[in-house]
C-alpha cells in the first residue's frame, strides 16, 4: 500500500499541473513516481531538471540507464528497477542480459564496468571514496567531468530510490524486484 498519494493529473493545479502536462506530452503518460512527486512541485521540477540536464551530458542514455539499475539494486528500489529495466529495453534498446548484469555492476565493456563499479563504490562508501577509487575510474578512461556526471547520476538515482521506497510508489511498469531487500 502506498504511503504517499499520487496526484491525478486531471485534478492537479498550479505548477504541478503545468509539469504534468509537459510530462504527458513527452511520455504519453505521467508515471506514478512523478504523480507522487507532484505533491510538491519543487520536488518534481527539481527531479525533472536534473534528469533532463544529465541526459544531455557526456555519458549518454545507455550508461545512464545502466547506472540507474546499479543504484536501484543497491538501494532495493523495485520501482526504479522496474522503470529503468523497461526504459532501458524498450526506449534505449539495451538487451535484457546487459540490464540484468548492470544490477550487479557488471558489463562486458571494461569502461562501462568501471563506471558501474564506481557507482556501487560511491553508494557503499556513502560518497567517501578513496583516491584509489577515483584513479581506477580515471584509468578506465573517464575525465574529471565524466566522473562528476557519474556522481550526479548516482545522486539523482539515490534520490528517486529513497523517494519511491518512502512513498511505496505503485509500480506502473512490468515489475522487477531487487535480489535482496
Amino acid at each position: 500500500m502506498t504511503r504517499l498519494q499520487a496526484l491525478d493529473p486531471k485534478e492537479a493545479t498550479g505548477r504541478s499541473k503545468e509539469l504534468f502536462e509537459g510530462i504527458q506530452g513527452k511520455l504519453g503518460m505521467v508515471p506514478n513516481m512523478m504523480r507522487t512527486m507532484g505533491n510538491s512541485s519543487v520536488v518534481l521540477e527539481g527531479y525533472l531538471n536534473l534528469s533532463d540536464i544529465l541526459g544531455k551530458g557526456s555519458l549518454g542514455g545507455k550508461l545512464g540507464e545502466l547506472l540507474a539499475l546499479t543504484v536501484a539494486e543497491s538501494n532495493s528500489c523495485n520501482y526504479c528497477l522496474s522503470a529503468h529495466s523497461f526504459i532501458g529495453e524498450k526506449l534505449v534498446g539495451i538487451d535484457t542480459d546487459t540490464l540484468q548484469a548492470a544490477r550487479e555492476a557488471i558489463n562486458n565493456d571494461p569502461k562501462i564496468a568501471a563506471a558501474l563499479q564506481f557507482a556501487q563504490t560511491l553508494i557503499a562508501k556513502n560518497g567517501r571514496v578513496s583516491s584509489e577509487d577515483v584513479e581506477t575510474v580515471k584509468a578506465a578512461g573517464y575525465t574529471d567531468g565524466a566522473i562528476g556526471e557519474i556522481v550526479a547520476h548516482v545522486a539523482l538515482n539515490v534520490f528517486t530510490n529513497y523517494f519511491n521506497n518512502t512513498a511505496n510508489t505503485d509500480i506502473d511498469f512490468p515489475v522487477v524486484e531487487a535480489a535482496t531487500v
